[in-house]
């Protein structure tokens, strides 16, 4: 595929990584920006260019984004918000997760973009496991405002799909991380890095998790791979780890020692559901293991980076910016 892609979100986490390997491979790349084209950013080069369309919502104007688009990898979302403001998140995230996806979809099938790389979430299959990976085709079962607003966006891409007015392939990610990974894994890189006594030394969950660069690798497959149209695909590192396990291996990356308390995760929930940490606890106590099987076999895709390597790369990033 040579046709230029458009990458929303492009200043964020995963779009930045997105239009980066994009561009190593030599695709024209058209970023687009919710705020001003940041100073020095090589704007309008035959490569790449770089537009500033706002917000995500049911009124955005896509037209100068899209000109010339053949592909697009839709990252740009609402997501989970820490102190939440809205008086109603369920229609906060409606608006922007749903109703502003849904605006770009149909702007895109206009302008005669041909496949739609849509980055929802794992929450859509639900929030644990017992045993048994979530796959694909398992019913959905989203657990969150944040979680049921992006299985509504994929019901109305998979409506346009159908109706032959896009390709659209859906990539439902667990926990990404990576150089730079803002959120939980950068909290928990930092309390080790700090020496903090953390009560997760007797966690023996099993979580899949992926590396940025797995994810943006499975992503760029996605763009033009004929297998890949109009399917839902999972993805993981392909190792399942335990918290305790995990957090072992951010610590030797970052060259530290552990302090890991043996609290029984029961202890560990019942306490962070009194401090309204509920969820974080879930997160880090409970399992949510995926099947990649659908994704190896009709894409041919495997893991190009392994989770200790991946661990490695964080934990060099950080120490450069914490100045160790």
């Amino acid at each position: 595929m040579n046709a230029r892609v458009l990458v929303t979100g492009a200043s964020g986490f995963l779009g930045r990584a997105v239009v980066a390997q994009l561009l190593r491979s030599g695709l024209p790349v058209t970023a687009a920006l919710r705020g001003p084209v940041p100073a020095g950013a090589r704007e309008s080069t035959s490569a790449l260019r770089t537009v500033q369309v706002g917000e995500l919502a049911p009124e955005t104007d896509w037209s100068a984004a899209l000109d010339g688009v053949g592909a697009l990898v839709h990252c740009a979302a609402r997501v989970h918000v820490m102190r939440e403001t809205s008086s109603d998140p369920m229609a906060a995230f409606r608006r922007v997760n749903v109703d502003g996806t849904l605006r770009l979809a149909r702007q895109a099938a206009a302008a005669g973009v041909r496949r739609f790389v849509f980055i929802s979430s794992i929450g859509v299959n639900g929030a644990e496991t017992f045993g048994t990976p979530f796959t694909p085709d398992d019913v959905s079962a989203p657990h969150s405002a944040y979680a049921q607003s992006k299985h509504e966006a994929e019901l109305g891409l998979q409506a346009l799909a159908r109706n032959g007015q896009l390709e659209v392939v859906i990539i439902r990610p667990p926990l990404v991380f990576g150089p730079g990974a803002p959120g939980n894994f950068e909290r928990l890189m930092r309390a080790l890095h700090r020496g903090m006594p953390l009560p997760f030394g007797a966690v023996h969950n099993r979580r899949s998790l992926v590396a940025l660069r797995n994810l943006v690798s499975l992503i760029e497959v996605c763009l033009d791979h004929a297998a890949g149209a109009n399917q839902v695909f999972l993805v993981s590192d392909g190792e399942d780890i335990s918290t305790t396990d995990l957090l072992n291996g951010v610590a030797a990356a970052l060259g530290t020692r552990p302090h890991l308390i043996r609290v029984p995760p029961a202890v560990v929930k019942a306490v962070a559901r009194l401090t309204g940490k509920a969820q974080l606890a879930q997160q880090l106590c409970g399992s949510l293991q995926v099947d990649i099987s659908k994704t190896r076999s009709l894409l041919g895709w495997t893991p190009v980076v392994r989770l200790e390597q991946a661990l490695d790369e964080a934990a060099r990033e950080f120490l450069a910016r914490a100045g160790s």
